[in-house]
């Protein structure tokens, strides 16, 4: 019987299956390592909301979200979006991706918001081509040497 993709809690019981997630080799340098998203959400609680991307009983995936972060510290630019997307090696390419992109914005719908935020390593090696499939487009801003993107949520 078919599966469909569906996001679980990090809790006990996942935690090590979430912290064995890795991507492809040759994407290390383009995402921090799930254990790394653990510990931020850990300093920001409220804030980060991370997931694993499972299908059936598989984790094939994981994401991190930010919610309502005051995004230049000034107290006048709050964003949502996504923070972190681990696919891992054997599951690209099969829309899991693009499934956390929706989860993350049906999250953010769900709590009133209008826009997702991302960023992304730039250059050719970099994602910039899935998050434009998507409809995700630079707002010329950088943040930390990425690019920074926005989907408008209809």
């Amino acid at each position: 019987m078919p599966t469909s993709p569906h996001l679980r809690e990090i809790t006990r019981d996942t935690f090590e299956t979430a912290v064995g997630l890795r991507v492809r080799p040759d994407q290390e340098h383009l995402v921090d390592p799930v254990v790394q998203s653990l510990a931020e959400a850990y300093v920001h609680p409220g804030v980060a909301w991370p997931r694993l991307i499972c299908d059936g009983d598989e984790a094939v995936g994981f994401l991190m979200a930010f919610l309502d972060i005051d995004w230049t510290g000034e107290g006048t630019d709050f964003r949502s979006g996504l923070w972190r997307l681990n696919i891992a090696a054997g599951q690209q390419g099969r829309g899991y991706g693009r499934f956390a992109v929706q989860s993350v914005a049906g999250e953010i719908r769900r709590r009133g918001g209008t826009r997702l935020t991302s960023t992304w390593h730039p250059g050719a090696d970099g994602p910039s081509g899935f998050y434009r499939a998507l409809g995700f487009r630079p707002t010329g801003e950088t943040s930390g040497g990425q690019t920074v993107g926005v989907l408008e949520l209809d």
